[in-house]
């Protein structure tokens, strides 16, 4: 099944209806439109005409009360009730809210169902963000066709984007905290529910948002990560490091891996595009992690348009500590009873592999939230133009920063029946903002240091 290109103006999509790609800058009314019709980061502020989808307030802007730093988040919607829930026998009736994802999931297992709950516009930054997304909304260019960009820091570049690739950069460059840790696991199951869990130290150094950093100050590093194995005993003590780049063709990432075994620090070109992610069974590769990340350079990008979908959000109950991991994970799909699914306004891009190049994905169609630039879903199609794999990324605010971010990534492969969940943090210590790094802390000489500590 396709999503259809030509789509028609009505009250739950609105068509962008670009045919190739504009790279003008904002004039000056687009630009004052942030902050009043739009909200500061660029979606539409209002409620939609049927009032299911509220007008955005400001999102979640401070911590609940009695909540500590270093707590699991507790579910500032817990009483809200389920709306109704879709099934393989009722989709149809809703079958123009859902993605086509969805719909094959819902079509392919019995099992599965979406809970529906009141749409709650939960997402915030901080004013910082708000400020520094009016400055470069002026000044923020794509450059080498496209596979970077320029005049830009802190904000998002692109708040009221004409392409699809102006759409997938304000992905890449949301605002995420400035740095951050979390322990987590990732679970490959069986298409019988079979799993080993890994866990993974993660240490983010966001700087592209640093607060007060200049675009030369970045010298083109917009995130620097590292990933250290620490569960199953097999692969423990393996370690991953990534700078990535701003503009990508002047400087494409950079990798390096620490092995164990050899003791030694190598560098690793294939931490990229279609290669598999660490320890993921071959059911995720490197850029699906984070549900995009990485060159754009393979794909041509298609803004399609935006429209209403039902997309996972307000994941807290399956982010909760009263869970356990064998509660989440089940047969063929997560347990649908812990999953939350709203009605939000979502942009739709179209990536299909360009002429000549190579990825396991010829097309993936990506659902991104407008109140975030947060990937919440995607449609993942095989080089037999057949749907392969479905994404979703289950998100809260984490209002203590705040940010909207993932809980939760879940990666299913319908032609198996098999899937891949990381991210999973129910049985671990929790997502921590505070922590202190220098770029010396991310260099591939303190990554040989930690391999033998």
């Amino acid at each position: 099944m396709r999503l259809k290109k030509n789509i028609t103006l009505g009250a739950t999509l609105l068509f962008v209806g670009i045919a190739s790609v504009c790279w003008a800058k904002l004039t000056p009314e687009e630009i004052a439109r942030l902050g009043k019709d739009l909200t500061p980061i660029g979606a539409e502020q209002a409620a939609n005409a049927d009032g299911t989808i509220p007008a955005w307030t400001g999102g979640i802007t401070t911590p609940l009360a009695g909540y500590k730093k270093g707590d699991h988040h507790q579910d500032p919607f817990a009483a809200d009730k389920i709306e109704f829930s879709i099934t393989n026998e009722n989709l149809e009736k809703y079958s123009d809210k859902l993605t086509v994802g969805h719909q094959a999931m819902l079509k392919a297992y019995p099992t599965f169902k979406m809970n529906v709950y009141p749409t709650r516009r939960s997402a915030s930054s901080p004013q910082r963000i708000y400020d520094a997304t009016r400055k470069v909304a002026a000044t923020a260019e794509l450059v080498n066709n496209g596979d970077g960009v320029t005049g830009t820091v802190n904000g998002i570049p692109f708040p009221i984007p004409k392409s699809g690739i102006e759409v997938i950069w304000n992905h890449l460059l949301r605002y995420r905290g400035d740095m951050a840790s979390r322990q987590i696991a990732q679970a490959a199951l069986t298409r019988g529910g079979d799993y080993t869990l890994v866990k993974f130290d993660d240490e983010f150094n966001l700087v592209y948002s640093k607060a007060g950093i200049t675009e030369k100050e970045l010298d083109n590093k917009i995130l620097l990560f590292k990933q250290v194995v620490t569960a199953p005993a097999r692969l423990a003590g393996n370690i991953l490091l990534v700078h990535e780049t701003l503009d990508q063709i002047k400087e494409p990432r950079a990798a390096w891996v620490y092995n164990p075994g050899q003791r030694r620090v190598r560098r690793a070109p294939n931490v990229s595009y279609d290669n598999p992610g660490t320890a993921s069974d071959g059911i995720r590769t490197n850029d699906q992690f984070d549900m995009f990340n990485g060159a754009t350079d393979r794909y041509n990008w298609e803004l399609v348009g935006k429209k209403e979908i039902y997309v996972p959000y307000n994941s807290y109950t399956l982010h909760s500590d009263k869970l356990k991991y064998k509660d989440i994970l089940t047969p063929l799909h997560l347990n649908p009873d812990y999953l939350r699914y709203e009605l939000h306004r979502v942009w739709i891009v179209d990536a299909t592999l360009k002429d000549g190049e190579r990825h396991l994905y010829k097309r993936r169609t990506f659902y991104i939230d407008e109140d975030s630039w947060q990937i919440v879903a995607v449609d993942i199609y095989d080089n037999r133009d057949q749907l392969w794999r479905v994404s979703e990324g289950h998100s809260i605010n984490y209002y203590e920063v705040p940010t909207f971010w993932t809980t939760l990534e879940v990666h299913t492969d319908l032609q198996t029946g098999r899937y891949i969940a990381i991210g999973l943090d129910n049985e671990s210590s929790m997502y921590n903002f505070d922590i202190k790094r220098t770029l010396n802390d991310f260099s591939p000489g303190d990554l040989r240091r930690s391999g033998h500590r």
